[in-house]
C-alpha cells in the first residue's frame, strides 16, 4: 500500500504528534507499506526555523528510511490568532502545490490535526490522487480554541465547525487519540469507520533496565532530592500555575518540581517563579527526544496537569506513558477517561484535582513519604503500558483496520 503522511508537525520536532507519527510510519513501512511524509521546515515550538533548515523553500530527505518532503511555512512569534492562522494557511496552501504537482500517485493520505485546515488539502489531494483519505483527530478543533479561549470570533468559530462536519463526512476513515474522540467523531461522521489511534510507547525505548547518563549530575540536582518532574509543551491547556502554587505550600528543600519544555507562557512561568521567589522549581529548554528516557529516569515521579475544563475529561496527555514505561508514578491532574484508565484501572498513580495547587502539594508529599507507593505503583504503570499500550500493537491494529 503506498501511504502519504500529511502533517504539519514531524521531527526534528519534538511532541506528541511528532513522536506518534513518526513511529508509525517506520512500523507501517516496516510491515511492507510505502511511507512518505509530507510535513513543513520545522519550527515548532521556539516559533523559529531549526537549524539546518534556513533559506530552504522545499525539500527532501530521509529520516530512519522514510522520505520526508517539507515545505516553507510562515512563522511569526506574535502569540495573536492572526499569527497563528497564517501559520496554518501557509503550510496548507503550499502542501497542496507541493503534493499536487510534485508527488505522484497514493492508495491512502492519513491527515492528521489540528490544524484544522490541513483537511482540505487533504479533501483536494484525495480527489487529485484518487486516493482514499484517513482523517486523524488528536484534539477536537475548534471546540478547544474556543473553550480554551484562543479564539472568540463567532463568525471564525461558525466556519471551523461547519469545516470540521464536511471533513468528517467527506473522510473514508477516522481516527482519534482518545476514545471520547472516537465517540465524538462517530456520532459527527455519520457511519465513517473510526479507530482508537491511541497514543502509546516503545517499551524497548523506554526501558527502566537500561543504564543511562546521570542527568542528576548533569543538572545540578542532589542525589537525595525528590524529583517531581514535567516534560512537554508549556501552553495553556496545562495550566502550570498548579505546580508553582504546589511548589509554594511545601517547605522540605528536598522535595524539587523540574520543568522542562517550550511554549507560549513559558516566559509567564518563569516570572510567576521568579515573583513567589521559589527555589524547589527548576525550569530547563526541552530535551531532545533521545534524552528523555535518561531525564525521565533521574526522577522519583511525574507531574501530569491539564486546566479544570469539560474539554479535558477524554483527554489523555501523551507523556504518561513515558513516565510508566520508566516505572515512574504519575500524579494525575487530569479528571475523566485519563483518570479512569490510569488510576482506577491501573492503580499507576495518584489523582490529583485539576487546578488545585494544595491537592497536588498534598499527594506530593503522600507520595515522598511511602517508598513502597511509589514502588507499587511504579511497577503497575510499566505492566499496564505493556498490555495495552505498546505501539507495536497498536501499529498491527492500525494496519488491519485501514486494510
Amino acid at each position: 500500500m503506498k501511504i502519504l503522511i500529511l502533517t504539519q508537525y514531524y521531527p526534528p520536532e519534538v511532541g506528541a504528534p511528532q513522536n506518534r507519527l513518526s513511529d508509525l510510519a517506520q512500523r507501517l513501512k516496516s510491515m511492507g507499506d510505502e511511507v512518505s511524509v509530507l510535513t513543513a521546515i520545522p519550527s515548532y515550538p521556539h516559533r523559529r526555523i531549526y537549524d539546518g533548515y534556513h533559506g530552504q523553500k522545499r525539500m527532501r530527505e530521509f529520516m530512519d528510511d522514510i522520505e520526508v518532503h517539507r515545505t516553507r511555512i510562515f512563522v511569526g512569534q506574535s502569540n495573536r490568532i492572526t499569527a497563528r492562522l497564517l501559520n496554518y494557511f501557509s503550510f496548507a496552501w503550499r502542501s497542496f502545490c507541493y503534493g499536487w504537482l510534485r508527488m505522484g500517485r497514493f492508495d491512502l493520505i492519513i491527515c492528521e490535526s489540528p490544524p484544522l485546515i490541513l483537511g482540505i488539502t487533504a479533501w483536494l489531494l484525495k480527489k487529485i490522487k484518487r486516493a482514499r483519505m484517513l482523517f486523524n483527530v488528536s484534539d477536537l478543533w475548534p471546540e478547544s480554541a474556543e473553550k480554551l479561549g484562543l479564539v472568540t470570533n463567532r463568525i471564525l468559530l461558525w466556519l471551523a465547525t461547519r469545516l470540521e462536519r464536511f471533513l468528517y463526512r467527506h473522510s473514508d476513515l477516522l481516527s482519534g487519540q482518545t476514545q471520547g474522540i472516537v465517540s465524538t467523531l462517530r456520532d459527527r461522521s455519520r457511519g465513517r469507520p473510526v479507530f482508537w489511534l491511541r497514543n502509546g510507547i516503545d517499551p524497548e525505548w523506554f526501558d527502566p533496565s537500561r543504564e543511562y547518563p546521570d542527568y542528576r549530575q548533569l543538572l545540578g540536582i542532589p542525589e537525595e532530592a525528590f524529583v517531581v518532574f514535567y516534560g512537554g509543551i508549556i501552553g495553556y491547556a496545562q495550566g502550570m500555575e498548579i505546580i508553582t502554587g504546589a511548589a509554594s505550600l511545601i517547605h522540605d528543600p528536598r522535595i524539587l518540581f523540574v520543568i522542562a519544555g517550550e511554549g507560549p507562557v513559558r516566559e509567564e512561568l518563569i516570572r510567576e517563579k521568579e515573583r513567589m521567589g521559589l527555589q524547589n522549581v527548576l525550569l530547563f529548554p526541552a530535551f531532545k527526544r533521545e534524552e528523555m528516557p535518561a531525564v525521565i529516569h533521574m526522577a522519583n515521579a511525574g507531574v501530569i496537569p491539564l486546566r479544570k475544563l469539560e474539554l479535558f475529561m477524554g483527554a489523555i496527555p501523551s507523556k504518561i506513558f513515558e513516565c510508566l514505561s520508566m516505572k515512574k508514578p504519575v500524579l494525575l491532574a487530569v479528571d475523566g477517561e485519563a483518570r479512569d484508565l490510569f488510576i482506577r484501572q491501573a492503580e499507576c498513580g495518584l489523582f490529583v484535582e485539576p487546578e488545585n495547587a494544595a491537592d497536588l502539594a498534598g499527594k506530593t508529599m503522600e507520595l515522598f513519604n511511602n517508598p513502597e507507593l511509589q514502588k507499587k505503583l511504579g511497577e503497575n504503570g510499566r505492566q499496564w503500558v505493556l498490555k495495552k499500550f505498546d505501539r507495536k500493537m497498536i501499529a498491527a491494529e492500525f494496519r488491519e483496520f485501514i486494510k
